[in-house]
């Protein structure tokens, strides 16, 4: 069973949230919250295997209570965002979340976003990505510089180009004439080796190391 905790400020949207993910049945909404504050002391309290976090809140916003959880706990950050209008998703990826969801989502998809993170991937689409490190560019680095990137063989090198690049494992081995399984062993090596939690950081670093250079 899959705990969860919803966090939003809006009773509507945490509601039924909550509700549609309870309706399935291998999810347990475990707790909600109405701020940053609420949903780091549910993930204290609860421990639950991911958190949907809406990305502006009074208080504590979603940025300093992602910060607090990926920092405490092993609870995986889901961000709710608009998106369109929210310049702080690049911050909360940076802080730890391991993903995003657009408040508009499809109840199916929200389900299967919240088993995704649950089984250890990121959320995080090549549109997106490109759109995040292209508004991004100009700020300074937040993960390990181009000579940490020293520390991967060739093989890990492209593997993180093509994560960067948002293939995923499957097309990543088909891109390399690789099995899946020598692939997923390729990413936990480098996320091993540059201390990093998950896909979307290694996306990060691949931009931020100058690897991989963004379309403008």
């Amino acid at each position: 069973m899959i705990r969860v905790v919803v966090a939003d400020d809006q009773d509507l949207v945490r509601g039924g949230f909550a509700m549609i993910l309870d309706a399935q049945p291998d999810i347990e909404v475990v707790a909600e919250a109405a701020d940053g504050a609420e949903a780091v002391a549910a993930v204290r309290t609860h421990a639950p295997d991911v958190i949907l976090l809406d990305i502006r809140m009074p208080g504590m916003d979603g940025i300093e209570a992602t910060r607090r959880i990926c920092a405490d706990t092993s609870t995986r950050v889901l961000i709710l965002t608009t998106f369109d209008t929210d310049e702080l998703v690049y911050e909360a990826l940076s802080a730890g979340a391991t993903g995003f969801l657009l408040k508009d989502v499809r109840r199916d998809a929200l389900a299967e976003a919240v088993r995704t993170v649950a089984a250890g991937d990121s959320l995080l689409a090549p549109a997106v990505t490109r759109r995040l490190i292209t508004d991004h560019l100009s700020r300074p680095p937040a993960r390990p510089a181009a000579d940490a990137l020293t520390q991967l063989t060739t093989r890990e090198r492209e593997t993180l180009v093509h994560i960067a690049r948002g293939l995923s494992n499957a097309e990543i081995a088909a891109a390399m004439t690789l099995s899946e399984h020598t692939v997923k062993t390729h990413v936990s090596n480098i996320l091993t080796k540059l201390g990093l939690r998950d896909r979307v950081q290694a996306v990060m670093t691949a931009y931020e190391s100058g690897l991989v250079v963004a379309d403008r």
